[in-house]
């Protein structure tokens, strides 16, 4: 009864299916709902002490989402399925959810253009990019796959050093200074079997093509909810495509937050991993690539999943 009650509330109610769409900060929610951080902390808390959802701590921030998996997962599901998109405050909440997103993802392009012309030198400073390239390449082996996609191709060094796997390369990123980048780059190395295209990397065009392989390089750190974009990019992969991510470990560094527009300070593992089911993909390696500790450099990690079907 108790789970019950605690689903049955109004504003507990349209909580529930707010992070059926994803994730959200407390400051995320506040902003949807218009109440005050008391209130929907509160909120919250009875329904994570209910099993319906689950609080997730990155350094100073976080998350939350429903549960995965149990009783409650179940119980949440079943009652966000028969919530009414019609109901107006339901209306009103998906309109701000959609503008806190959107306001999100400019902050992010924003600060992309300042610093697409030194992206891969910034990167260096912080984590072993050779032996983690090195990785992505052995992780193709010999292979030549017919179509490889590079979500959030930024630079457009995935397509660069993977060009000799592909016989067509797309890129797509969101930011136009990137692109900018990106062909130029491909422009210097002669590689004319790769091109790269703006577009919503959260919610790619599925007029792109069937995958059979998808390349996340250094991007999910950027979204309020990875597995919201891995479910996406998922869209895009042949059957028995694979994926290759690469992404920080879990860290402290908060000022990648509040000054370099991550969202999220690393992924686990067990996030991968539970992301990837959701989308139905498998796990199949998982590599860390520990970077210079005297420089505080960032453990990076290298995940290829599989298309399950």
């Amino acid at each position: 009864m108790g789970v019950l009650k605690a689903a049955g509330e109004d504003t507990r109610l349209r909580l529930l299916a707010l992070l059926a769409d994803g994730d959200h900060s407390v400051k995320d929610l506040t902003e949807i709902l218009k109440q005050s951080q008391p209130r929907v902390s509160r909120h919250l808390k009875l329904l994570a002490d209910a099993g319906l959802i689950e609080r997730k701590a990155e350094g100073a921030w976080a998350y939350y989402g429903l549960r995965q998996g149990g009783d409650g997962a179940a119980l949440a599901e079943w009652v966000v399925g028969r919530l009414e998109d019609c109901d107006a405050d339901r209306r009103r909440d998906i309109e701000r959810q959609q503008a806190v997103r959107a306001s999100q993802q400019a902050l992010a392009a924003e600060y992309f253009a300042k610093v697409a012309g030194s992206w891969d030198l910034q990167k260096t400073l912080h984590v072993p990019e050779e032996a983690v390239e090195a990785a992505v390449v052995a992780a193709l082996g010999d292979r030549v796959v017919d179509l490889l996609i590079d979500l959030g191709t930024g630079t457009g060094r995935m397509l660069e050093l993977l060009a000799d796997h592909y016989k067509r390369g797309i890129g797509v990123d969101a930011s136009r200074e990137m692109l900018a980048v990106a062909r130029s780059r491909l422009a210097a190395a002669a590689i004319g079997h790769a091109q790269v295209r703006l577009g919503d990397i959260g919610e790619p065009d599925i007029a792109i093509g069937q995958a059979d392989v998808i390349v996340i390089h250094q991007v999910l750190h950027y979204f309020d909810d990875p597995g919201r974009m891995l479910a996406q990019a998922r869209r895009l992969l042949k059957p028995g495509g694979e994926m290759l991510i690469v992404d920080f470990a879990p860290h402290d560094l908060e000022f990648l937050r509040t000054e370099h527009a991550h969202r999220r300070l690393g992924l686990s593992h067990t996030q991968m991993s539970g992301w990837a089911a959701a989308a139905g993909l498998q796990m199949e390696t998982v590599r860390e690539f520990p970077g210079d500790t005297s420089k505080r450099g960032l453990t990076v990690c290298l995940w290829r999943l599989s298309d399950k079907n």
